[in-house]
């Protein structure tokens, strides 16, 4: 089975080109972050003729996960069991479903903006949240994956430059803290190899020639479980879809499991 991650940067603007990609690239679940779309805009039918059906968790504005397969979609649950709310709302960053006999989350980590922000805080909230509701499915025996766009680089070898991120979100002790907290309740580190260049960058900003200079940092993580991560047979970032017109600023990564 071939599992993949992918922030899109928004899944309407970005349509031809991910239709283009699961058809070639062999994909049979794909977790998206970043639709921006409402869940009635979400292009079922377009994804429906390539044999995926969708399970959507989905607003509108700059969030919104989903969960595409080819291998069955079973078992559904939107939103994050105990999160928290930001503004009022719980916004759509998580949904999770079992796919071919795996269990899958897809979420997409709050941005925290700057370390003063209240949005910082809501970030934290929301990492102890998702390691709470996690917890059973890490340590249990059903292979069991959390994927997606967690705006963390775990270390300083997961950014092109420490000193350009001193201060600033992505790196803080805190967040990673919170990754080690997740990693705790059970879950491992499934590195993906780079295609190209030393580093599995999985995201480069559109500014400053970013992604030609491999200014990037890895925050597009999969954590799995015991059972999953001995299912692995190979993870890489295809970096080939960050290039071009059009590209998401973000590059799936893509892991083989033996199951």
């Amino acid at each position: 089975m071939r599992i993949a991650t992918f922030n899109v940067n928004s899944i309407t603007a970005r349509l031809p080109r991910l239709l283009t990609w699961l058809e070639t690239s062999g994909t049979d679940v794909l977790c998206v972050q970043e639709t921006k779309c409402t869940a009635e805009q979400f292009p079922y039918d377009a994804l429906r003729e390539l044999g995926y059906e969708a399970a959507v968790n989905a607003t509108g504005r700059w969030n919104g996960v989903a969960v595409l397969s080819r291998v069955g979609l079973e078992d559904v649950v939107t939103g994050l069991p105990g999160g928290p709310d930001y503004e009022g709302v719980q916004e759509p960053r998580a949904i999770s479903a079992t796919c071919g006999g795996v269990r899958l989350w897809s979420v997409y980590v709050p941005n925290g903006r700057e370390v003063e922000h209240d949005h910082y805080g809501y970030k934290l909230d929301w990492f102890k949240a998702l390691t709470a509701a996690v917890a059973e499915d890490a340590a249990g025996e059903r292979p069991f994956a959390v994927l997606g766009d967690y705006n963390v680089a775990p270390t300083d070898e997961d950014v092109f430059d420490p000193a350009v991120f001193a201060g600033l979100t992505h790196v803080t002790p805190a967040e990673r803290a919170a990754l080690e907290a997740l990693r705790a309740a059970g879950l491992q580190d499934v590195v993906p190899r780079p295609l190209k260049y030393d580093r599995p960058y999985t995201y480069w900003d559109y500014r400053q020639l970013a992604f030609p200079k491999n200014r990037g940092m890895r925050i597009d993580l999969v954590y799995g479980n015991q059972a999953f991560a001995a299912a692995v047979k190979d993870a890489y970032v295809d970096r080939e879809e960050r290039k071009g017109k059009g590209a998401s600023d973000h590059a799936p990564v893509v892991v083989d499991l033996d199951v």
